[in-house]
């Protein structure tokens, strides 16, 4: 069993920065790949960046180059650092663990993640 636990949410001004933190109880986070989704009101859930245990990432095209999926297994933690924030970056961030063991592949599809944090809202608007 995982609980993810999401922070580092909240209100900023377009073009600024925020950092979204997701702390992970048990035993298989080290070797679980790690994803952020979101959900803008009205809209469905999507991909925006992915994290094997072995830190090979995958970024949704929406985000490159602004956001940066990082991850440290000694505390159990992954990171999203988002830049040059957007008003249409405004959602509710989730983060969620697959517990399957792999180096290379990240999946984007809600259903091949396992367990979901309770998510973290992002505003951006001035």
């Amino acid at each position: 069993q995982v609980t993810l636990v999401e922070s580092g949410g909240g209100l900023v001004q377009p073009g600024g920065s925020l950092r979204l933190s997701c702390a992970a109880s048990g035993d298989t986070f080290s070797r679980s790949t790690m994803g952020w989704f979101r959900q803008a009101p009205g809209k469905e859930r999507q991909f925006v960046a992915g994290i094997t245990w072995n830190g090979n990432t995958y970024h949704a095209r929406s985000v490159k180059g602004r956001f940066t999926i990082t991850r440290d297994n000694a505390k159990n933690t992954v990171y999203l650092q988002m830049n040059s924030l957007k008003p249409e970056d405004t959602a509710v961030y989730y983060c969620a663990a697959d517990r399957r063991d792999s180096r290379f592949y990240v999946p984007r599809s809600l259903q091949e993640y396992d367990y979901w944090g309770q998510g973290a809202q992002v505003t951006v608007s001035s």
